[in-house]
């Protein structure tokens, strides 16, 4: 039996109603993503567990994750943007999942991509607890923040919830080979854009040292 399934049972057994379940899903999940290190991903699918044995409705269960996703970032924001990197800094002596390094990544993504990092970071647990605070502190535009934030909340909480759902008690099982094989894919995907990048680098400085050279030739 997975972890989301016992955890499913944890939620049902000692409340017996399924408003606090809602709410917690939606805690859980808000916290989380106001850059709290909390297993949000597997409350969501313990929930939809629940949802597929009839103790919840699967659309309450997508609701309230969506609402905590969406929320959650936002008030990460505005503490990241309030706080600035020495948020950061303080978390990083607390948690490890703030280290440096793994900060300066979260970063470069930023920069590279904006808010798609925002949209594609709620399916990634590192992005997830940082895209909030990581947004605010770099001052992104609230409004794409928000865009991004909420399409990616709800994308996010319904892909898994719905699959969760389908699926049962082998949520844990599939969604942890999906992760390795997602993994396995980004990283091919990120070396070969690597590769690429220096191939096209080498070649614009051939093309310029090139130039240079013709310029140089046509003064003489």
């Amino acid at each position: 039996m997975g972890e989301p399934l016992l955890l499913a049972q944890a939620i049902a057994i000692p409340t017996g109603v399924a408003v606090l379940a809602y709410l917690v899903v939606g805690l859980v999940i808000g916290v989380e993503s106001m850059g709290v290190p909390l297993p949000g991903e597997t409350t969501l699918i313990a929930a939809a567990l629940l949802a597929s044995q009839h103790h919840l409705k699967i659309e309450f269960v997508i609701l309230a994750a969506a609402l905590g996703a969406i929320v959650g970032d936002s008030i990460g924001y505005f503490i990241g943007r309030k706080a600035g990197r020495s948020l950061f800094e303080r978390l990083g002596r607390r948690f490890h999942h703030f280290s440096e390094d793994r900060i300066a990544r979260a970063e470069k993504y930023f920069h590279k991509y904006g808010v798609w990092t925002v949209f594609f970071g709620r399916f990634v647990a590192l992005l997830r607890i940082f895209a909030g605070p990581m947004a605010g502190m770099l001052r992104m535009h609230y409004p794409r923040f928000l865009a991004a934030n909420a399409a990616g909340g709800i994308a996010w909480a319904t892909t898994i919830g719905v699959v969760a759902y389908k699926i049962g008690d082998n949520a844990d099982k599939i969604f942890g080979r999906v992760s390795v094989g997602a993994l396995i894919a980004v990283a091919v995907v990120a070396v070969g854009l690597y590769v690429v990048h220096k191939v096209r680098k080498r070649r614009r400085e051939q093309a310029s040292a090139a130039e240079t050279a013709a310029v140089e030739s046509a003064d003489v």
